[in-house]
């Protein structure tokens, strides 16, 4: 079991992306409908020490890097004594969590102490009444809170901004400001067809038009060498201490290095954000299986994964009618 993986393109398996809950305490429209989407019943749901055995086994296989996603990761009961034993499994060197802040401020200084090496933030605008439009909640207190408090206790800080057309435009300039006096990352990402109600076949403000407004807007922008598994093309802003990055999500411009896997919170794996799923380790978890049986599983898993996002979502056998929340965002 201790062979690590590559795909039939040769990318190798580094990184797993780990929804621990599709239950999420906002609506943003370009995730899910305002009534919410149907939860799947808690007992379908992984455990956690289903979660951590998972894990243990994805690290004998090569990955090495873990970012725990949602719906919203810290809705869920003791996620923090989960959190506490992940940090303990060996060959894990980073452990990322993607938030959308409304609840996790207080326990940033917990974060740091056990070790999690980086906090992505969703955020999409730094106007309140705004912030309460798209996400059909009162939570943008919340949000700052947890935006100072991570800054304040020296962890990695990422923002995730979804762009959309006629909804945040004007907001692609002041969020890029946070990263003149701090060390933050703004990242601005294409929006998808993953809310719930079917397929967005196109965008009205994709990842050329973004670049175009930062660059007609601030200081001289200097591309950053692209590494190898990451999905956002960052540029340095002359005279700022962060930076900023794009993320051509829709348009698919980063998929020749992906390292990445993911796994639902109900144990569905899946090779790309954009198929069907290619292996329901929840039902091997328990049935009984070894953990041999279910490297082996894996293994032929990721064995199908395509050569991109746009090779994947024609091979699914049905339209895009999935929620971001119950996907792992």
């Amino acid at each position: 079991m201790s062979d690590f993986l590559t795909d039939s393109f040769g990318r190798p398996l580094e990184y797993l992306r780990l929804a621990v809950t599709d239950r999420c305490n906002l609506r943003c429209f370009y995730c899910m409908p305002a009534e919410g989407i149907n939860y799947v019943p808690r007992k379908d749901l992984l455990s956690y020490e289903e979660m951590l055995r998972l894990t243990r086994i994805f690290v004998q296989l090569g990955v090495n890097k873990i970012r725990l996603t949602g719906g919203e990761p810290f809705v869920r009961h003791n996620f923090y004594g989960f959190l506490k034993r992940l940090t303990k499994i060996e060959g894990l060197d980073k452990i990322a969590i993607t938030t959308n802040g409304s609840v996790a401020g207080k326990h940033i200084p917990f974060l740091k102490e056990i070790g999690i090496t980086s906090i992505n933030l969703s955020l999409d605008t730094l106007n309140k009444e705004k912030f309460n439009k798209i996400t059909r909640r009162d939570f943008f207190d919340q949000a700052m809170e947890t935006y100072n408090s991570v800054l304040d206790a020296g962890i990695k800080l990422s923002i995730n901004m979804v762009v959309m057309e006629g909804r945040n435009i004007e907001d692609i300039v002041p969020m890029a400001m946070l990263t003149k006096n701090n060390d933050v990352t703004v990242r601005y990402i294409e929006e998808m067809p993953f809310n719930g109600k079917g397929a967005r076949n196109t965008i009205g403000y994709n990842h050329r038009k973004i670049l175009e407004t930062l660059k007609s807007n601030l200081p001289a922008l200097s591309p950053l060498t692209f590494e190898d598994g990451t999905t956002a093309q960052e540029y340095s802003i002359e005279g700022h201490n962060g930076k900023v990055g794009i993320i051509a999500a829709h348009t698919r411009t980063f998929c020749s290095s992906c390292n990445r896997i993911r796994v639902t919170a109900t144990g569905q794996m899946k090779n790309c954000l954009y198929d069907d799923g290619v292996l329901n380790i929840k039902r091997m978890l328990t049935n009984g299986s070894s953990d041999q049986m279910i490297c082996e599983a894996i293994k032929a898993g990721y064995s199908k994964k395509f050569k991109d996002g746009r090779v994947s979502e024609a091979n699914q056998t049905e339209a895009i009618s999935e929620s971001m929340s119950s996907i792992g965002g």
